[in-house]
């Protein structure tokens, strides 16, 4: 993807096509844009296992060539994202993952006021992702926080097991699976509803029915989960 630090690789799986759409259709029509023709200030915010990183993965991977598009996992780059920050004047697009993780510190806040000012100025994009909506965190600097408080924000929340079934499968299928309904739905009932848990699951169990030679029958997952 063109704009990638060293040691950050984006999902190959991470696009809109493969995220279910039912879980926040106003935020995906508005990323699906922004991806396109970047403008605006863009806030995510839900627990964990939403699809938070999905998304803003998906921006990068959304962008044509003209767009240069850069994204940043917090809680993986801790302090060295300050200096990675130093370059959005080259971006139009800037994602920031799990911010969280780094709010309360005044130079990562600086930095990002920085990077605001000049992504504003040339009407380029910052896309952010939190556990929580930006008046819920407490912030160093209060002008960063007021921001940000003033970005598009959407709300980002857990599918239901349909949902989860359904974004289950089209994962299977991006990696040539063929998973049954049943099975999916055997596996949404039985583990907890983080989306990202349950895809980690089922790939460790796509690697043990390549070595067992077995499809991915309600049995076969029951002997890989240690169930009777």
């Amino acid at each position: 993807m063109q704009q990638l630090p060293l040691g950050v690789r984006l999902r190959e799986r991470a696009t809109f096509s493969n995220f279910v759409v039912t879980a926040a259709p106003e935020a995906i029509r508005r990323l699906q844009t922004l991806a396109v023709s970047p403008g605006g200030m863009i806030w995510l915010w839900g627990p964990a296992g939403t699809g938070k990183t999905h998304l803003l993965q998906a921006v990068c991977a959304a962008a044509p060539q003209r767009v240069r598009a850069l994204y940043l996992p917090l809680a993986d780059l801790a302090l060295t994202a300050v200096d990675l920050l130093d370059g959005a004047d080259q971006l139009d697009i800037l994602c920031l993952d799990d911010v969280q993780q780094s709010v309360g510190s005044r130079d990562f806040e600086r930095a990002v006021f920085t990077a605001y000012r000049e992504l504003e100025e040339r009407g380029a994009s910052l896309v952010v992702s939190a556990d929580r909506p930006p008046a819920a965190l407490t912030w160093a600097l209060a002008d960063i926080g007021s921001r940000l408080g003033a970005s598009e924000v959407f709300q980002i929340q857990y599918l239901d097991e349909n949902g989860q079934c359904e974004a289950l499968r089209r994962h299977a299928t991006g990696r040539g699976l063929d998973l049954p309904l049943e099975t999916a739905r055997y596996l949404c009932t039985r583990l907890p509803r983080d989306l990202s848990h349950l895809i980690e699951v089922l790939e460790e169990i796509d690697e043990a029915s390549l070595t067992a030679q077995r499809r991915l029958t309600i049995p076969f997952m029951r002997e890989v989960l240690g169930e009777s």
